[in-house]
């Protein structure tokens, strides 16, 4: 379990494909506090780190997650935002983030003044709520406005200097974990 709060911008070092998958290697200060199996959040999805370096990890992705996520576009020198998982005795200073990406949206403006518009599947859009939360690319936001088709947040300068939403761009895919407390309930009065 995550907070959605970017503890560092990693790098991609490298990323390679095969049948199963990929295997990303990123370049990151959080790495020696990384154990082999320990989870960690890159740009809200959670991953295992499977092998480590000094200052860099590995992590394996499976085919369903680099058709679900963002990580399927990465490439060598792309920044990825991350955290390390919530431990017992930290703060909940963000939300409950699991790591496990609903969708994509795509970026469709970033205003001058920290407004970014995300364009989002309704299938997706159903869960969000105005001045509710969201994890794009695994950060905690509140939600600034939702329509139809869309969603905005409104991030303030330490948000855009500490996360890739810095050099946020028209078209960009963004990963998408709606709240999942705001899914259970779905289910829940459905039955």
């Amino acid at each position: 379990m995550f907070t959605g709060l970017v503890a560092d911008l990693g790098r991609v070092i490298s990323c390679e494909r095969d049948v199963a998958g990929a295997r990303l290697r990123i370049a990151t200060g959080l790495a020696g506090e990384l154990s082999s199996g320990d989870s960690i959040a890159v740009s809200g999805v959670c991953l295992t780190a499977v092998e480590l370096e000094p200052g860099s990890f590995a992590a394996d992705v499976i085919t369903e997650t680099l058709a679900r996520s963002s990580l399927g576009r990465l490439e060598p020198g792309a920044r990825v935002n991350l955290e390390l998982p919530l431990r017992a005795s930290d703060r909940l200073g963000g939300h409950v983030v699991l790591g496990h990406v609903d969708g994509q949206g795509e970026v469709s403006s970033v205003g001058p003044t920290g407004v970014v518009v995300i364009e989002v599947a309704p299938s997706l859009l159903r869960y969000v709520v105005e001045k509710g939360s969201v994890a794009l690319d695994g950060v905690s936001l509140t939600v600034a406005a939702v329509d139809d088709h869309s969603l905005s947040v409104a991030l303030i300068p330490e948000t855009l200097r500490r996360t890739t939403f810095g050099t946020a761009d028209v078209g960009d895919a963004v990963n998408v974990e709606v709240d999942v407390l705001a899914k259970h309930v779905e289910k829940l009065v459905a039955a």
